[in-house]
């Protein structure tokens, strides 16, 4: 099962108080980001193939396998809409100001499905099977 939608969105506070500055990701490389359900690193749910910041925000395209149950359950969840928020993990590696703490680069660690995002408006907007 493939998805895309966006796990950070510029220029919004999110829940924690931080605000992503467009830029922040740098130069992007979707090899080697693990694709995680709810930040387990023990849950690896399969591989993201596509990351680029846009004028919105990070967008991510990935694939969910169903090789693990914890993929099947993701995929169950994205198929049955139960689930659609996106999350990211990240090193700061440059913020600014304290309230809202402004973040202008950072190191992604990981890509998430999840349940409740940190920032609201990080999503997935589209969702194909492959059966």
């Amino acid at each position: 099962m493939r998805f895309a939608g966006y796990a950070a969105v510029f220029g919004r506070v999110d829940r924690g108080g931080d605000l992503v500055r467009a830029g922040a990701f740098g130069a992007l490389r979707a090899a080697g980001v693990p694709l995680l359900w709810q930040h387990r690193p023990d849950a690896v749910i399969g591989t993201v193939e596509r990351l680029e910041e846009d004028a919105r925000g990070l967008r991510v395209i990935g694939r969910v396998s169903a090789r693990t149950a914890a993929g099947r359950e993701a995929a169950r969840a994205l198929r049955e809409k139960a689930v659609d928020g996106l999350s990211f993990g990240y090193r700061v590696r440059e913020a600014r100001g304290a309230t809202p703490r402004e973040l202008v680069a950072l190191e992604l660690v990981e890509v998430s499905l999840v349940t409740h995002p940190v920032q609201p408006l990080a999503r997935v907007h589209a969702v194909e099977s492959d059966a």
